[in-house]
């Protein structure tokens, strides 16, 4: 019997026999995808003094809202940004400002969250800017650092904002710094910055940290030749991870080579001989002795009076910074440049114009020349 002939009969007989359990029903007609009652309530939009009043009242949800201003590219978001900035400036700078990069693999994320509960414990208030990739061919990022860090995401004296890097020099640009301004603004005592990893990033978190603490694992080939050294040089402060288990040992050489090292550079500015601490982020081991580090080395920069011409050093490195922003922004932005620079660009292509040549026309139109 033929499978054709089974699928006649069953027809057949569910025709016949209404009854049947075999029936179908018409069932239920297809429902929307979206509840057609929901309505969508538009969020009311904050006064510049409401912002302000919340901030410097620790409240995370205005603190967010007036970081995702300053995130946006919108004119008049900038505009109100900015006079939030200035009315928090009195506020600010009272924090302790940590820079932490490291290898990939390193465990950043873990070892934050590590300390990070530990620096809570001695009743600090800590905010931790976690600069996420963004991809350079899609422009999305993962924004992953909040949910790696389970156990601190849900203290309320810690507060997590990753922020995508959007193609910025290394993902650490002007944004972070007035994020950094409205965190100590609300009471945040201990700023964490973590970057994206060993490249280009760690100088400009370099000129916006009082401490540069350098992550390095153990057993990975040649630690030394892992890592620039120019990076070796900014670090105020080094840690082996991932020191437990079988890791131990290889740590504990691993953290020797880097310090005999570390002897050989020129004594920094500030005076200071970078230590080399190990650690295990998941056992809780070495953690003490680093934030000890931590604070002998603040203290030591207070004492000989680096921290203040570093931090002087610093606002005057970002209002350049600033300047040099707002007048790139100014000339992409000039309606005169955007109809030209297509076709000027166009002509540098085809070889019939320099690039040098070409910015000085630019640059003419833009200063009102032609």
């Amino acid at each position: 019997m033929s499978f054709t002939k089974i699928d006649h009969y069953e027809k057949e007989y569910i025709d016949t026999h209404h009854d049947s359990a075999l029936n179908v029903t018409d069932g239920v007609a297809d429902q929307p995808i979206v509840n057609p009652y929901f309505v969508r309530k538009k969020r009311r939009v904050l006064s510049t003094d409401e912002y302000v009043e919340g901030i410097l009242k620790g409240n995370i949800t205005v603190l967010s809202q007036a970081i995702t201003l300053i995130e946006s590219n919108n004119p008049d978001n900038y505009a109100q940004a900015q006079q939030i900035i200035e009315r928090c400036l009195p506020h600010a700078g009272k924090s302790v400002r940590i820079g932490i990069t490291g290898v990939p693999g390193a465990g950043k994320s873990t070892f934050i969250e590590a300390v990070g509960n530990m620096v809570t414990s001695l009743h600090h208030r800590l905010a931790v800017l976690a600069i996420d990739p963004s991809s350079e061919r899609s422009g999305g990022s993962i924004l992953g650092d909040k949910t790696r860090m389970e156990s601190i995401s849900s203290n309320p004296d810690v507060f997590i904002r990753p922020s995508p890097s959007a193609g910025s020099l290394g993902g650490v640009a002007r944004k972070t710094r007035e994020t950094i301004v409205l965190c100590e603004a609300a009471g945040f005592d201990v700023i964490f910055i973590e970057t994206v990893g060993v490249g280009q990033s760690e100088t400009a978190v370099h000129s916006m940290v009082d401490m540069f603490m350098l992550l390095q694992i153990a057993g990975a080939g040649d630690e030394l030749q892992g890592i620039k050294r120019g990076i070796m040089e900014m670090a105020d402060l080094m840690v082996i991870t991932k020191a437990d288990g079988e890791n131990v040992n290889r740590a504990k050489l691993a953290r020797t080579q880097f310090q005999n090292a570390l002897h050989l550079f020129p004594t920094p500015e500030s005076d200071w001989r970078a230590q080399v601490y190990t650690c295990s982020s998941t056992d809780g081991t070495g953690l003490e002795e680093i934030w000890k580090g931590v604070e002998d080395y603040l203290e030591h920069i207070q004492r000989n009076g680096y921290f203040e011409r570093n931090r002087n050093r610093q606002n005057k490195y970002w209002m350049y910074e600033s300047i040099n922003e707002a007048l790139k922004s100014s000339f992409y932005l000039n309606p005169e440049i955007e109809k030209r620079i297509g076709e000027v660009e166009q002509r540098v292509l085809d070889a019939k114009l320099s690039s040098f040549i070409a910015a000085k026309e630019l640059l003419d139109i833009y200063f009102g020349q032609k």
